[in-house]
């Protein structure tokens, strides 16, 4: 590798390095929604130069986890209830789509793919004190995204498991943004009754059912995050 070569790499790799960062921090609600990304100040926070920084922030602004507003800069964009309804309902469109799909196209290896990441999501659910820290907030983030990719994962598309992925990265900050203003036990626990029916449904191949229980396991967070996001937007 040549000197040229050798400056492209490194150059990539800072902004990969940048933008991982981030993206985490704006999803596990550390940088808030409406917060200044002061390019300077960023990156001095995570020690990346600052183009970098700046390659990294525009890409997270295509990916909507930033807005780029003329003459002002880039904020963490912001949350709204009618936000977060639309996003809703258009992961409930696409994941049932999904979900029917990748249910059609099962076989055992999916199932036990499947159960195997269920019973990680359980464990580390089970792990988690009422007031987690960061870290095993991430942990279960991981699992809780694992299990429900899983779940579509059979759909044929990667095109639709594209779109669903980045939906689901969307919806941490909502509820990321709840667990830090008000943690719920309740809510934890009624999910991971909602995880174990849809699991259930999946492995007995009734789509009819999973996607009616995907659809509500949705709706219930959405009800649960309604006057949260509300409240922080005062």
């Amino acid at each position: 590798m040549n000197v040229s070569d050798k400056g492209l790499s490194d150059g990539k790799n800072l902004s990969e390095r940048a933008h991982e960062s981030i993206r985490r921090d704006i999803l596990n609600g550390e940088l808030f929604p409406g917060d200044k990304l002061q390019i300077e100040a960023i990156s001095e926070r995570y020690g990346i130069g600052i183009a970098p920084v700046r390659e990294a922030l525009n890409r997270l602004s295509s990916e909507g986890l930033v807005e780029r507003k003329s003459q002002r800069g880039f904020f963490v964009a912001t949350l709204s209830i009618t936000d977060l309804e639309e996003l809703v309902k258009t992961r409930i469109w696409l994941e049932t789509k999904a979900l029917a799909e990748s249910i059609k196209n099962a076989d055992e290896s999916w199932e036990e793919q499947l159960v195997l990441s269920f019973h990680r999501l359980a464990r580390t659910h089970r792990r988690m004190p009422l007031q987690s820290g960061p870290e095993s907030s991430e942990e279960w983030e991981a699992r809780h995204k694992e299990f429900h990719m899983l779940l579509l994962d059979r759909c044929g598309s990667s095109w639709l498991l594209g779109f669903c992925s980045s939906m689901m990265d969307q919806a941490v900050r909502y509820r990321n943004l709840s667990m830090n203003v008000h943690p719920s036990l309740l809510r934890r626990e009624g999910a991971a009754a909602e995880h174990q029916a849809l699991l259930d449904a999946a492995i007995e191949r009734n789509a009819d059912l999973a996607c009616t229980l995907l659809a509500d396991h949705y709706t219930t967070t959405l009800e649960g995050l309604r006057d949260v996001i509300e409240q922080s937007n005062k």
